[in-house]
């Protein structure tokens, strides 16, 4: 009997518990953990098109996951989307997987959901022992907006004759609202902004054809609503022939090494000794890199038509060059580079008032490469004047500037051979001529008419 005691004495109880019980009983305190699996995704707007991919992140890092479902709901009826199984491993039946990223493409159609409000709605389980085993559960509601048809764009405006180099406008309807809507021309997008009868169904766009571009490009509105349906609408247009003027630059050394001081930071870190080398460096590279700071500059524009009536010119100014030439660049009689002339150049007195070719506001004013000191203003809906080689600000950026105000002196900054006034007229970013916004007839009949007839009814 002693012997019998001794076995199952008190201390042994207490190791055996010790050892045995104890480390499960903590165990099922640990898989009786009560964090819900996490679940995370983007979703920026409410409106589902025909193909909506939605990326969903899901996690549970203590007892892993065990099932995930995505449904929509929608008329009582429930239609599942996803739903995935995750195994378990060990003896406490642990889920193996404790982060996954999945990818849902919903697409109504293949689903048999209609057009309409609906709800998404999602759920992760874990493998906690809670709830008799069953897990902590997380659930999402997410109210939607299905619509797979595309917007209708309807063409309200006539004439639309265009050159290269040119510019017009378009005025449009759309049968919805969209988040982009404008012409599309070859790879550039001009943007649509709102009417000015404030209609907010009504837009228009001004378009501009690329000094390169001919014939046969392509040109038509382009749409694309909340839910990401896009459509695509011809508007009948004519597109004419121009032929560009050829120049000669002639180029020396003394030109080359006049101009480098102000490019010597531009040309840091550049192996370049040959002050030609430089130069083709500075009217190629520097060139481009400007034109990319200009066309990011004017991918924004205010929605307001701050301008009225012609654009100014430079007063008392002759034309050196015009707008689109095609320059060869001669150095000691050699053809050395190939470029064309993105503005007309007015010379005046040295140092010549500028004034505002229209109302609008200074959107950039500093010095910028090849263009020295420029100032850019804003009118409105996509349209720029930019004022290069000055040699004094005015005015600084922000402000707002009437039609003829003074806001900038001529000078030969940058790339300049002399004071003079580069001037340019830009589209959303593509360089137009000049001289269509210096007449009356041409913005009567290719622009305000258009407003005009819009305000009778068209």
């Amino acid at each position: 009997m002693k012997d019998k005691n001794k076995r199952f004495s008190p201390k042994l109880l207490i190791i055996i518990f010790i050892l045995i019980f104890l480390p499960m009983l903590v165990m099922g305190v640990i898989r009786m953990e009560s964090e819900q699996p996490s679940v995370t995704f983007e979703m920026p707007s409410k409106y589902i098109g025909l193909d909506k991919g939605l990326d969903i992140t899901i996690a549970d890092h203590k007892s892993g996951l065990k099932r995930f479902w995505v449904a929509v709901l929608q008329d009582g009826k429930e239609t599942t989307l996803l739903e995935k199984h995750f195994p378990a491993v060990g003896i406490l039946h642990k889920g193996s997987i404790i982060s996954e990223s999945i990818h849902i493409n919903i697409e109504p159609q293949k689903s048999d959901l209609k057009d309409g409000k609906a709800m998404l709605r999602m759920m992760a389980v874990d493998y906690s022992w809670k709830s008799w085993g069953k897990g902590n559960r997380s659930y999402s509601e997410i109210d939607v907006i299905i619509d797979t048809e595309a917007p209708i764009a309807r063409v309200l405006s006539r004439a639309h004759n265009i050159s290269p180099g040119g510019s017009n406008a378009v005025v449009y309807a759309l049968s919805e609202p969209c988040d982009i809507s404008g012409v599309q021309v070859a790879d550039h997008f001009y943007p649509g902004y709102p009417n000015l009868e404030g209609k907010d169904e009504i837009r228009m766009a001004f378009f501009a054809l690329d000094n390169q571009r001919s014939s046969g490009t392509d040109m038509f509105l382009m749409a694309k609503d909340h839910a990401g349906n896009q459509t695509k609408t011809e508007f009948p247009h004519y597109i004419k022939t121009k032929k560009f003027k050829k120049d000669t630059i002639r180029i020396s050394d003394r030109f080359i090494l006049g101009k480098l001081p102000e490019f010597q930071q531009t040309l840091a870190g550049q192996s370049l000794e040959k002050p030609l080398d430089k130069f083709l460096f500075i009217n190629r590279e520097i060139r481009a890199r400007n034109q990319t700071v200009l066309s990011n500059l004017m991918q924004k524009s205010d929605p307001t038509i701050y301008w009225k009536g012609i654009f100014l010119r430079l007063p008392k100014s002759a034309t050196r060059s015009g707008f689109g030439d095609r320059r060869t660049y001669l150095y000691k009689g050699k053809s050395v580079d190939k470029q064309t002339h993105l503005g007309i150049d007015l010379a005046s007195l040295a140092i010549s008032p500028v004034p505002a070719a229209n109302s609008g506001k200074v959107i950039y004013a500093e010095t910028l490469g090849i263009y020295g000191r420029l100032m850019v203003i804003d009118h409105g809906y996509g349209l720029f004047t930019m004022y290069a080689h000055l040699s004094s600000f005015n005015v600084p950026v922000g402000q707002m500037v009437k039609k003829g105000e003074i806001i900038a002196n001529t000078g030969k900054s940058g790339l300049a051979g002399g004071d003079h006034l580069h001037y340019s007229v830009l589209i959303s970013g593509t360089f137009v001529d000049p001289i269509e916004w210096w007449d009356a007839s041409w913005i009567q009949n290719n622009i305000t008419h258009k407003i005009e007839r819009l305000g009778e009814g068209e």
